[in-house]
């Protein structure tokens, strides 16, 4: 019989895991030694590292700053965002992408709602590969690729880990939409063919978002769908947020387009209820 068999031999295994430190794993407290200058540390409020094949979700507000980091240079942040006090409203890929006339994502881009608002805004990217076309795996595409795709298998696939992450705040499958993935980009050529900007990269690059509204963000780390390698490849990917103010009215990004300037009076509108 196994010594954990025992319900007091398992309670005091359980225990003695309590001072277990991993990479991959939430920091509580928050604790972080690279936050930007004048950020005190006060003001941190998630540092998580999320392995390859892992998931993670929060709730975050409107002014915060959300700063990713390719670890290992082989991360793919397929995100999702929600409206967190009406669920309904959620990240529109393709409002995103029509609406600024533009389908690459990097500085100065927003990430829009199906309402016509601004979710989030990208403030700095020094990946500059992301991609706003193909969305995630699902179960289907990597037991095809990779002869697995279960969630709870060797190969988890994308949409699956998304639907994780929303659950965790009382969502559902139908509530997963088209996400954008960051650090992993596509290109489309003049023929219309679809051509993967997959690395692997120089460990380290970035992106930081700000939340134009209060939000759910939900992250998964798992191969690009359109990866060209036979191998299932990723590495772990930093997430850390800390407090911001909310975007002035003379935010060189809030007034860089008519559109965008649409978008944040659509959110100053929402928020004057």
């Amino acid at each position: 019989m196994s010594q954990l068999a025992d319900p007091k031999a398992a309670r005091d295994h359980a225990r003695a895991q309590g001072g277990t430190r991993v990479e991959t794993m939430p920091v509580l407290p928050p604790v972080a030694d690279d936050l930007p200058a004048g950020v005190p540390a006060t003001d941190l409020l998630w540092e998580e590292t999320i392995a390859p094949g892992g998931y993670a979700s929060r709730r975050i507000a409107r002014g915060t700053r959300l700063r990713l980091i390719d670890k290992g240079g082989d991360a793919c942040a397929s995100l999702n965002i929600f409206n967190a006090e009406l669920p309904t409203e959620r990240l529109n890929v393709a409002d995103t992408v029509k609406v600024q006339w533009n389908a690459y994502l990097g500085v100065g881009k927003l990430l829009l709602s199906d309402m016509g608002r601004v979710l989030m805004t990208i403030l700095a990217d020094n990946a500059e590969t992301h991609d706003a076309f193909c969305g995630t795996s699902n179960a289907a595409t990597n037991q095809a690729k990779y002869g697995e795709g279960r969630n709870s298998g060797a190969f988890p696939n994308g949409r699956d880990r998304l639907i994780l992450g929303a659950a965790k705040h009382g969502l559902s499958r139908r509530d997963v939409h088209p996400c954008v993935n960051l650090f992993k980009g596509t290109r489309i050529e003049p023929d219309g063919a679809i051509t993967p900007v997959i690395g692997p990269f120089t460990p380290g690059r970035s992106i930081t978002l700000r939340a134009e509204m209060d939000v759910i963000v939900v992250l998964a780390n798992c191969p690009h769908v359109r990866d060209p390698r036979p191998e299932w490849n990723s590495t772990p990917l930093r997430a850390t947020a800390w407090r911001g103010a909310i975007t002035p009215e003379t935010d060189p990004l809030r007034n860089a387009t008519p559109e965008g300037q649409r978008a944040f009076l659509n959110v100053e509108d929402y928020y004057r209820r």
